[in-house]
């Protein structure tokens, strides 16, 4: 198992926001976490990467207890965080923003991504190398921060809401990537409140609501289950 979470409660401040999240991710798999906005989807990712203070539960990456680790080392053991916010360096160009972000694989076994790799994944980013971060657009923002998190050479990505804002066009462009990465091996789990996008590029999903798990199971599954899709994801 490539990550699993158990018993997750987090809080901010005297708000407490998910409940008993449990979840895995097995290798190779691309997993969905779905839910309305403000289902508590973002905060798991950011619990899950160590930047919730106050949090408790289990969190097992590639078979080790990373639940008290600080952020950094979580991303060094070969955790690879997209958050949705992009973060980009604006005033860096496309080349310099991979160049910066370049290290070492986590394991022996893991690919060491390079910036012509990244290149061949979002050849979009290919005529944008000279350009600095800050006069791309969205879309060419949003395939520049999967890239970058590439170039630390990941085990596991954390895609957090890559479809958000972008336009339709984009976002089928963005799907195929998506999936092109899950071809080539990475296991991704993606958070998304666009459960038609994300469904079609997963295994298996989760379905948060009030930070709640209320669904887990294949993506077959829960597209026999109009109940559950009309509850929880208005579909």
């Amino acid at each position: 198992m490539k990550l699993a979470v158990e018993g997750l409660n987090s809080h901010y401040g005297p708000a407490h926001i998910l409940f008993d999240i449990a979840l895995e991710v097995g290798d190779g798999e691309v997993v969905a976490l779905l839910g309305r906005n403000g289902a508590g989807k973002s905060t798991t990712f950011r619990s899950i990467v160590g930047l919730v203070a106050q949090r408790t539960g289990r969190i097992v990456f590639e078979g080790r207890d990373v639940s008290d680790q600080p952020t950094h080392a979580i991303v060094s053991a070969g955790l690879g965080y997209v958050p949705e916010e992009r973060r980009i360096f604006p005033d860096l160009t496309v080349r310099q923003n991979l160049e910066a972000a370049r290290k070492a694989p986590a394991s022996p076994r893991g690919r060491e991504w390079t910036v012509d790799a990244v290149f061949e994944t979002f050849p979009t980013l290919v005529g944008l190398a000279g350009r600095k971060g800050g006069y791309l657009s969205g879309g060419e923002q949003q395939m520049l921060t999967i890239g970058r998190t590439l170039m630390g050479n990941p085990d596991l990505l954390l895609l957090d809401e890559p479809s958000e804002g972008l336009a339709p066009l984009i976002v089928r462009d963005l799907g195929r990537q998506i999936r092109r990465l899950k071809e080539q091996g990475l296991t991704i789990l993606l958070c998304e409140q666009n459960a038609k996008f994300a469904t079609k590029l997963s295994d298996r999903a989760y379905i948060l609501e009030k930070g709640h798990v209320r669904f887990s199971g294949s993506i077959e599954a829960l597209h026999d289950n109009d109940d559950v899709r009309r509850q929880y994801l208005g579909l």
